[in-house]
Formats: C-alpha cells, structure tokens, sequence
C-alpha cells in the first residue's frame, strides 16, 4: 500500500483519472471532414463548415463513432445506455469556435456506464477499479503560440475530432470498497490497460506522445483509515505515464504539508512544469460544478438497440488480458512473457501464428521475439506475415522463426547453430532457416557412430585427463565434451556427446 509519512501519521492518496481517448474514424463526429489528424498535416486543410462554426451549419452524428464507443464500453465491462442525450458544455477559448463543446452532460447517463478493469494492486492482488463513465464529445482545435513573437494562430484540423472521455469513479455509498486508484503505480497500471483495450479494439492509437491519449489526473489525500473523501486538485492534459507518476506523488506530499500545518486544500485546477515536476495553480474552482450544461437542440437523443450492441460484441477480438491467461495456461509461460506478447494485438496475432497448432513450441517462440526479434525491429514487420525484401531488408516471418524453433527442437540444429541463422536471416540472407543451414553446412551431426569416432580420438590424445577423471575429477567432463564440440566444428549433437563420453570413462 503507498501511503506518505507524515508528521501526524500515514496518509494514503486517493487518484481519479479522467482519460481522453482520440477514437480512430475515417470523419469526424459531427461532420465529414477528415479525422484522421496528425502534426504532419498542413494546418486547417481538414475542416468543413461545421468545424468552425459557421453560421446555420448543423451536426450530424458519424454512426462509426457511436459504434466505436459500445465496442469500447462493452470492452470495459461496461452498461450500454440505450438512450443517451448530447449537450453543450459552454466555456469560451479560441479553439472553440462555437463557444461551447458538443458533449454529454455529466449529470445524465453516457453512452458508456459502470464499467471497470481489474488491474494489479500494488500488494500483487487482482483489484477492480470502477469506471463511472465513457462519453462522446468534440475535441479542440489547436493553438500555435511558438510561430510569432506577437501572435497566436489556431489549427483547425483537430476540431471536431472524437474524444472518448474514460472517468474512474469512486463508491462514495460504500467507503470500504476499495475500487479506485491509490498509488502512482496503480494509476500508470489502469491507464495501460486502458491503452491495451482502446488498441486491441481497433478503438484507438492511445499513443501519448502523439497526444492521442492525455489524462486529467485528480488528486487528493486523507489519512489512513478515514473514510470520506477530501478536496482534490485536478492537472490537466498530462501525457506521460512518468510525469502521471511525479506529480500524483509531489501532489500528495505537497496536500498531506498543507493540511499537517493547519491548512485547507483548495480545489483548483493545477499546471504540471514538466522541468521540475512542480505545479501550479491556473484557476481556482469556487464550485465542482464549473462548466454550464444544456442540452443541444440540434441532435435527437441516440438510441441506441439491443441488435446493434449484440452485433457489434460479435466482432470484438480477444482482449489482451484473456490473451495473457491463455498464453500462461495454454503454453505455460511466465507472466512477464506473456504482457511482452501481449503488448499489441499485432504482436500476439504474429505469435500465434507462429506457433501454429504446436503448443509445445510457444515457449520457443517466446524466447526468440522476445529476446532476439524484439531487438531488430526494422527486420520483421509485425504486420506482415509474407516474406521478402523491404526497403531493403530481410523480413522475417512468423513461419521462419516457428522452423528455426522446429529445428533445434528435432536436433537439426543446436543453439549456437540457430542464433548465426538467424544472424544471416537479419543480413538478409534467402532462404528458409533450414535452406540456409542446408547450404552453409550448419546441421548438427547426431550419427552417434561419426560421433563416437570423435570422441575415440579425444579420448585417445589425452590420456591424462582420462586417468583423472576416473580417479574422480568429473568436471573434467566439460573439458572432454568441449574438445569433442571443437573437433567437430560445433555441429555434433551436445546431448549425444554428453552421453557417450560418460558411457566411454565409465
């Protein structure tokens, strides 16, 4: 459990998170324009009329997005509202140009209701943390204050972009349950597994350097074993797990002085100084209830049916945590294996493939993308399970690394033999693994007459090492079993070698 020491005693941190997702469609949510942003894209060539306000434009709600949201709902166990309304949040900024936010009300049901994900505490245990609600709204447009000394421009081509708005929620009716976040660990645990759903789904990018996933994170402490819940303080469109982590803990720290010295915490909305990790206040909230909210006279309510959220559930993949579960019951691998594998839905998929209907060769293929492939990322193509030559470079496949495994399972090959095949695979060598060991002669000789001839000659030119070995120097078999390995260029078989030098010393 974290907790922070202080002068009167342990306090413990209580975390809501409030994650923006930006939800990959080919339009955006209320109009036609291209959703597809990114920093590269000319600034406002992907804008329509609506996008900017323009006098007697109307929304029309992109069908995609509301499906995109259930499949995210349903992926975090959530309830699917089968009606829901669209409201405007008013609040005026330059990078809204209608002086208000098409969202959903926060005092009315979501698309997306109680739901939740079940991450590890930090005493190792399985803990659910609630989701109160996930609801559809605008994003922004950009402001651009670093191209003009005197000046500020706005981009427009964000505008209009769907958010998927992912709240935590806090059982404020049974204070003993403990389904919320209370330590820096648990927060950047909840909001991966947050950025493995929205991936596997197809939902989103969830990348946080590209700003396609950003967190408010809310703070607040209370000592241990209080059970009613303090001012918290919100920082606003942090994206990254290790500034989450800094500031939830010097956020902490800096509340638990305040209240030990006789203080209050104000409820304000705090800037995060990634230089320093400090904060600082930029507006203090006289009330929670900040924004004004009214709902949007020109959109109906969503329906939403059964059929529909029964037929979008059908094409939902499996989730990286029963990916993980079958990977360590099917195939026995360890935990650490298994989150490596499961980190995109690419990498998993390229993995079973791999190991094909061959259970007895996952943990070889394991091994090998996590400690030789994963090193060499411009030699394989996560996505492309064809052979060949891009860009120049060898591409390998799932079927070459599950014949390199085969190989040294049946003996073909040992270790040694497989890793300079896979050297020459990354050189760009053609061929399959075992066309390539067929023409630099790297197959393993496992004949136990040609290898007992081997051994017979060892044996032979040292006679010394054989008269202490039986007289009870046995590790001087390593010395045998090497010299046999040299003599025979590496290729005899290790275990055959092993064997027949203890048969011939007795």
């Amino acid at each position: 459990m974290f907790t922070i020491k202080g002068k009167t005693g342990e306090w413990e941190v209580v975390v809501g998170l409030e994650t923006h997702i930006e939800v990959l469609s080919k339009s955006k949510l209320f109009s036609g324009a291209s959703a597809d942003y990114n920093p590269t894209v000319t600034p406002n060539t992907q804008v329509s009329m609506v996008d900017v306000a323009m006098p007697g434009m109307l929304p029309v709600l992109n069908e995609y997005c509301v499906e995109q949201a259930i499949k995210f709902g349903l992926g975090i166990n959530a309830e699917i509202a089968h009606s829901s309304r669209f409201a405007r949040k008013q609040y005026f900024y330059p990078d809204l140009p209608q002086g208000y936010q098409i969202t959903q009300a926060t005092t009315e049901p979501a698309v997306v209701n109680h739901g939740w994900i079940e991450i590890m505490s930090d005493d190792g245990k399985p803990k659910k943390i609630l989701i109160e609600r996930a609801h559809m709204e605008q994003d922004a447009a950009k402001n651009k204050h670093d191209m003009h000394p005197a000046k500020s421009f706005v981009d427009y081509n964000r505008s209009g972009v769907m958010l998927l708005e992912i709240v935590t929620a806090l059982d404020v009716k049974n204070p003993e349950n403990n389904s919320y976040i209370t330590s820096p660990d648990e927060a950047e645990r909840y909001l991966r597994q947050i950025r493995e759903i929205a991936r596997a789904l197809g939902v989103s990018k969830a990348n946080m350097e590209e700003g396609s996933m950003r967190a408010d994170v809310n703070v607040s402490v209370r000592p241990v074993g209080e059970k009613t819940f303090r001012t918290r303080t919100e920082t606003k469109n942090m994206v990254s797990f290790k500034f989450i982590k800094n500031h939830i803990e010097n956020e902490a720290r800096r509340q638990v002085e305040i209240y030990e010295n006789g203080g209050t915490v104000s409820q304000d909305t705090l800037r995060y100084h990634q230089d320093d990790g400090s904060s600082s206040v930029m507006r203090s909230k006289e009330d929670a209830l900040d924004y004004r909210y009214f709902p949007d006279p020109d959109l109906l309510p969503l329906i939403i049916t059964d059929e529909q959220i029964e037929r979008i559930r059908k094409t939902m993949p499996e989730l990286p945590t029963a990916t993980r579960a079958r990977y360590i019951e099917k195939f026995g691998l360890p935990e650490y294996d298994a989150a490596r594998l499961t980190e995109t839905v690419d990498i998993s998929h390229w993995f079973d493939t791999a190991v094909g209907d061959k259970p007895a060769r996952a943990k070889g293929v394991a091994n090998w993308m996590i400690s030789e492939l994963f090193a060499h990322p411009e030699n394989y193509d996560i996505t492309n399970e064809k052979s060949g030559i891009i860009d120049g470079m060898r591409i390998i496949t799932p079927s070459d690394l599950a014949e390199l495994v085969d190989m040294v399972a049946s003996n073909e090959i040992n270790g040694k033999q497989a890793k300079e095949i896979f050297i020459k695979m990354l050189d760009g060598e053609d061929g399959t693994p075992r066309a390539i060991a067929d023409k630099f002669g790297m197959k393993q000789i496992t004949d136990t007459g040609a290898i007992e001839k081997i051994i017979d000659e060892v044996i032979a030119n040292n006679p010394g090492q054989v008269e202490q070995y039986k007289s009870g120097k046995v590790g001087l078999l390593g010395f045998f079993v090497g010299n046999v390995m040299k003599a025979s260029g590496g290729k005899a078989n290790p275990a055959i070698v092993n064997e027949l030098i203890k048969k011939k010393l007795g």
